[in-house]
């Protein structure tokens, strides 16, 4: 039992790690550690019932560990009966019962968030301090001095810069391993055959994980998602086993497979430990260290090795860095001015285009899609067909287990749909059915041909690519990695071009818009 006046330590949901800066140092007989389940993280969009469980379920398991390690932890179920809703709530809730004489919290990853507990030290007597959240590599200030007077902001400079500061892949002379900095060009290979992967770990809910799928279920019952199979870790044991497995079994082949796409193989080789690393069960890390050991230990190619340590201290890093540059403006960019409302079937995957389907099917199965599905099917339907990016933002925030605002919007704005006009990607994302051809088997068995262009039974993205391209030549004509197309589209008669346009209006004519209070209520 902690002593009066102790230390509150507030432990948010994406914090669940014992090396949390506000914890080091700290004392078990002088702390007390609050955790909150509130209904404004749960409901602020109807995020997947997946999500919800992963995240609160991980919580009541983390606090069950710190209790057994001798912390006292104040835990503050939703279904209490005088749950204040908000972590503020909460904390003013805590500030009377335990009367500290400080207030230490780990800065939040979320804008919104991190605002609430600026207006902490006004709201409450006692002293608070915000520490900042030293598990990522690459601190606030270090990127906006990276980023100030930049036209683009490169991930792959940024990218070098951090190899450099962390020396993964580094050899003694300041220069990379194997004499290239991105081995990208690597790790396209479509998919082969039947692409039998091992199997990633999956974990079967024990009684605490049970108990969460109930409330989920008698709670939010209409969120988007299913909870037939919930196989996500929720300790930092399992978090480590999933880890092990991937590095046992299916890092070898990560990096040239990791853009291919399978129908109904929603895995293959991907290292599907983003919902642990990003609720802290992971260390970003250590994970890549144990990848550069991989390679060392040739149970690894280089280019496998590289893409995963890439997409860690390089992308992953490079997006949160982004997101606190451009925030708050960065979730009402909308620089192609995209109006159309988000379709229905991105709720209920009823859709003839397979590769759609199936992306969605295994979002509302798993949580989870993997990237190229999200980006370069999901996502790039999304830009083709000029929805609104803050429709698109609240979908991908609500339907994926990984999915935060800080790692969330950056990538929706910036990278899927070119909303902030082009600071982070230097071109739109825009393919048409070709790309999906190459990269998955999806197109052999869809009700559209990818081989027909335009009218009945055309693949509907040849069309809408010719469509935005159109639509938006004003703008891209001049960007010296996509201006040429534009002399592809002036070769073509004037009736094949309005045959594309044509097929592409009486397609997006006949979507359906997605009812009201499918993301936010």
């Amino acid at each position: 039992m902690a002593k009066s006046n102790p230390i509150l330590v507030p432990i948010l949901g994406d914090q669940l790690t014992r090396n949390l800066a506000s914890l080091r140092g700290r004392t078990k007989d002088d702390t007390v550690i609050l955790m909150m389940e509130v209904w404004d993280e749960a409901t602020y969009v109807k995020h997947h019932k997946q999500k919800i469980t992963l995240i609160f379920s991980a919580m009541r398991h983390f606090a069950a560990e710190l209790e057994e390690a001798g912390w006292q932890v104040d835990y503050v179920k939703l279904t209490d009966e005088d749950n204040a809703g908000s972590f503020t709530g909460e904390v003013a809730r805590a500030v009377e019962r335990h009367d500290p004489r400080a207030i230490h919290v780990v800065e939040a990853s979320e804008w919104r968030v991190q605002q609430s507990i600026e207006e902490w030290p006004d709201k409450f007597a006692c002293e608070v301090e915000i520490l900042p959240d030293d598990r990522f590599l690459c601190s606030h200030a270090e990127f906006n001095e990276w980023a100030d007077g930049r036209k683009h902001l490169t991930m792959e400079h940024f990218y070098r810069e951090m190899r450099k500061k962390t020396g993964l892949l580094m050899r003694g002379d300041g220069k990379p391993v194997g004499g290239e900095w991105n081995l990208d060009k690597e790790n396209r290979e479509p998919p082969k055959g039947e692409m039998d992967a091992p199997e990633r770990a999956k974990f079967e809910p024990d009684q605490i994980t049970r108990e969460v799928i109930e409330l989920v279920e008698s709670q939010f019952g209409d969120h988007f998602g299913s909870l037939e199979r919930f196989e996500w870790p929720v300790t930092r044991e399992e978090a480590e086993e999933a880890a092990d497995a991937f590095f046992a079994e299916r890092i070898e082949k990560f990096g040239p497979y990791q853009d291919a796409m399978v129908h109904g193989s929603d895995d293959l080789y991907h290292s599907m430990l983003s919902t642990s690393i990003n609720c802290g069960l992971l260390d970003p890390l250590e994970l890549c260290q144990r990848a550069q050991q991989a390679y060392e230990d040739d149970k690894a190619p280089l280019n496998s090795v590289e893409g995963f340590i890439r997409q860690i201290i390089g992308w992953r890093e490079y997006i949160r860095g982004f997101y606190w540059y451009f925030m708050p403006d960065l979730e009402s960019r909308n620089a192609l001015n995209a109006q159309r409302g988000l379709p229905e079937f991105y709720w209920t995957g009823e859709t003839d285009m397979r590769c759609m389907a199936d992306c969605i099917r295994s979002t509302h199965e798993n949580a989870h899609a993997h990237h190229i599905q999200r980006l370069m099917v999901l996502g790039n339907f999304a830009l083709l067909a000029g929805i609104n990016p803050r429709e698109v933002q609240d979908w991908y925030l609500a339907v994926y287990a990984d999915a935060y605002d800080w790692v969330e919007m950056p990538n929706v704005v910036g990278m899927i749909l070119y909303a902030e006009g082009g600071k982070l990607a230097t071109k739109p994302y825009a393919a048409s059915g070709n790309y999906i051809n190459k990269m998955s088997d999806y197109c052999k068995e869809c009700s559209y041909s990818v081989s027909k262009k335009t009218g009945d039974g055309a693949c509907p993205f040849n069309p809408l690519y010719w469509h935005f391209m159109d639509r938006h030549r004003d703008r891209l004509e001049s960007n010296h990695r996509i201006g040429r197309i534009y002399a592809t589209w002036d070769r073509m008669g004037d009736e094949k071009k309005q045959d594309y346009l044509t097929s592409a209006e009486e397609f997006l004519d006949s979507l359906t818009p997605a009812a009201s209070g499918w993301a936010r209520d």
